[in-house]
């Protein structure tokens, strides 16, 4: 059997657990993908050089007014399943001042090398003066010199890259001086989401997949388009709800093998809360 039959065939076949548009199957078949992959897998974030581990630690599972499922483990608590996940090959801290995971990524990163790690944070800030606070802020709060990756946080805004310039500007002086290495957004709205895609400035772009379409921005196939848009312009597409915050809680396998075969996601986050989670993810990861 062709390796295109085969993979039409798998997916068809999956039909039963969720309802596959034809677009997607043909984009699937169509993707010349690794034969195996793993959760420790090195990989290059777009075109900013950033090389971290194609699963990210996610802190923030239900986060927002600086707490999450995460940082209710306390600041030892996650800063030891960071840790656990180094120890496994992770690389990738995922965080945001709105998890309140910065004291807890700080604590994390006492313990490794800070060159080994990839530590993105979030500002929902929308003026200059805010952004120039939050990157002094998080750079403390955190314990390191430059920040690796910074994105402004739940962008909903259809004019987003004009009515937001200076926060932009902000950004983009801040990577010139070495205050951070890449910089982008995460979005919240599908017509956000399609400006990102359009804008040179976005270098890095947080967006929400899975195969349900839950807590996504448009159905998958809507948001699949904009998505190989970004990689075909060279940015960096890093998933996010790739178990549908928990909707596909008891459908893991499919959450996953649907993110790794889409073959327009450099890496993704997931947040575990225990180390036993944790490795069950790597697990599933490699066994995909």
């Amino acid at each position: 059997m062709h390796r295109r039959e085969f993979l039409v065939r798998s997916v068809s076949a999956a039909g039963a657990a969720w309802f596959f548009p034809k677009s997607i199957v043909n984009a699937i078949a169509d993707q010349v993908l690794p034969s195996k992959f793993s959760a420790s897998d090195t990989v290059t974030l777009g075109s900013t050089g950033i090389k971290t581990s194609r699963l990210a630690m996610g802190t923030g599972t239900v986060g927002s007014g600086h707490h999450s499922h995460q940082t209710a483990l306390g600041v030892k608590g996650l800063s030891d399943l960071l840790l656990n996940g180094y120890d496994h090959g992770l690389r990738f801290f995922d965080s945001a001042d709105s998890y309140g995971s910065h004291p807890h990524v700080a604590e994390a990163l006492k313990h490794v090398p800070r060159d080994k790690v990839t530590v993105l944070t979030k500002s929902w800030s929308r003026d200059a003066a805010g952004m120039r606070s939050d990157l002094d802020r998080f750079r403390r709060e955190l314990g390191t010199d430059y920040l690796d990756v910074c994105l402004m946080h739940c962008l909903s805004e259809g004019d987003w890259t004009d009515r937001y310039r200076g926060v932009m500007d902000v950004l983009s002086e801040a990577k010139q001086k070495g205050i951070i290495r890449a910089h982008g957004c995460s979005c919240h709205t599908i017509e956000a989401l399609r400006a990102a895609a359009k804008s040179p400035w976005v270098e890095i772009d947080l967006a929400r997949i899975n195969p349900i379409g839950a807590y996504m921005d448009a159905d998958p196939a809507t948001v699949v388009s904009v998505l190989k848009e970004m990689k075909t312009a060279g940015k960096a597409v890093v998933g996010m709800k790739i178990l549908g915050q928990g909707t596909l809680r008891e459908r893991q396998d499919e959450g996953i093998k649907y993110a790794l075969s889409l073959g327009v996601l450099d890496a993704f986050t997931i947040g575990a809360e225990s180390k036993a989670e944790q490795e069950d993810l790597i697990r599933r990861i490699a066994a995909a």
